[in-house]
């Protein structure tokens, strides 16, 4: 059986930040986040030449071990089969290890390019089967979700399939990001995590997700009770001290402030009028960005 045709031409992804659980939303909900990394995928007569520049461009590997090739590989495999050779730039821009997502950007990237470059690959691999594909290779579907479909996003298991919504954040509401110098590893953050919790925490958390989602779309007012959480901020100050103390700080001062996902990045959710005043809060030690609200998600661009 003959396998799949690819297009002669480069195809050029840009993947947003993303920042999941927004305090009580632990693994389900996600916000798409105005930074971008770029790549550009080309299919080549043979081999692998990958080009990084930005973040990890010392440090990450420039062969098959490479996240976005791992992920490129496995879509091309649903696809029908690998191309002789590929080329890929990247230009990232995103921090790596510091909760904003910089993974899930990287598998969105590669799977998104891999069905731009296969002619018919739409059909083959339709929206649905992307967030399914993505979250097998992430292993969880809140960042991926924000990171294709971009917005304020809710994403579950049902009978094993990964399934997302999108909703509008109201356009009120300005992210602030907090990024510290040193990263931490997901998996030690994860670590930290009790496998059971309280009762009264978790259904504590459970109104208060729920809240969340008012607070996002329509009310950003009550954003500063709807990002409490019980469930897994102060488990895991240990590997992220400076990180908690940050968001204590700031919510006793009535921000609405966060870890990002698995830290150490603090997300503070605040009004327009107030986002500038909130970023000179953190001190030294801290690289306060305020950014914009994506609403594109994962999207495929010229290469102009």
């Amino acid at each position: 059986m003959a396998g799949p045709a690819f297009r002669a031409a480069a195809v050029r992804v840009r993947t947003p930040a993303t920042s999941a659980n927004l305090g009580p939303g632990f693994d389900a909900l996600g916000l798409s986040l105005g930074l971008y990394d770029d790549v550009v995928v080309r299919v080549a007569e043979s081999g692998l030449h990958i080009d990084i520049a930005g973040e990890g461009a010392e440090t990450l590997p420039r062969d098959e071990r490479h996240l976005l090739v791992r992920a490129l590989r496995t879509a091309f495999d649903l696809l029908g089969g690998q191309p002789r050779g590929l080329e890929v730039v990247c230009a990232n821009r995103i921090p790596h290890g510091r909760g904003l997502g910089s993974s899930s950007a990287a598998i969105c990237a590669g799977i998104v390019a891999a069905r731009a470059v296969t002619i018919g690959g739409a059909e083959k691999l339709d929206d649905a089967a992307l967030l399914e594909l993505a979250t097998e290779i992430e292993g969880h579907p809140d960042n991926v979700a924000a990171c294709l479909l971009g917005g304020f996003t809710l994403a579950w298991m049902e009978s094993g399939v990964a399934r997302a919504i999108r909703m509008n954040p109201s356009d009120s509401v300005v992210p602030v990001v907090f990024v510290p110098s040193k990263p931490v590893l997901t998996e030690t953050a994860r670590g930290l995590l009790p496998r059971n919790v309280p009762h009264v925490d978790a259904a504590a958390n459970a109104g208060r997700a729920a809240l969340l989602v008012e607070a996002m779309t329509r009310r950003p007012e009550l954003l500063l009770p709807a990002t409490e959480d019980r469930l897994h901020q102060e488990y895991r100050a240990p590997a992220m001290p400076e990180s908690v103390a940050l968001v204590n700080r700031l919510r006793a001062d009535g921000v609405p402030a966060v870890i990002s996902g698995a830290g150490p990045t603090v997300l503070a959710l605040v009004e327009n009028g107030a986002a500038d005043k909130v970023a000179r809060l953190a001190g030294e030690g801290w690289a306060a960005n305020r950014l914009a609200l994506d609403a594109g998600g994962t999207s495929v661009l010229p290469l102009a």
